[in-house]
């Protein structure tokens, strides 16, 4: 069973240059213009992101992290170590 999604002409008025941009970058993407607007609406209208995440999103922006070892992925064993576990 088919659930068809209700959808809706709407214009929006866009400078030249912003639509340019948006047709590039949707054509690197092999979509049409419209899904990845689209696409692009739905991310922002429905991912925000939870306090954890925008804890960490703080903490890298802040330069915080900049003194931390990075993970050893060299093996399984290896990144555990890197993690302390």
């Amino acid at each position: 069973m088919d659930i068809a999604i209700q959808k809706k002409n709407q214009s929006f008025r866009l400078s030249v240059d912003l639509i340019e941009r948006l047709k590039k970058l949707a054509k690197g993407q092999n979509r049409s213009l419209n899904n990845f607007v689209e696409t692009l609406l739905i991310d922002a209208a429905y991912h925000t992101p939870n306090e954890v995440t925008l804890k960490a999103m703080e903490e890298v922006r802040s330069g915080a992290l900049r003194d931390v070892q990075p993970l050893d992925m060299s093996s399984i064993e290896a990144m555990e170590k890197s993690m302390g576990l």
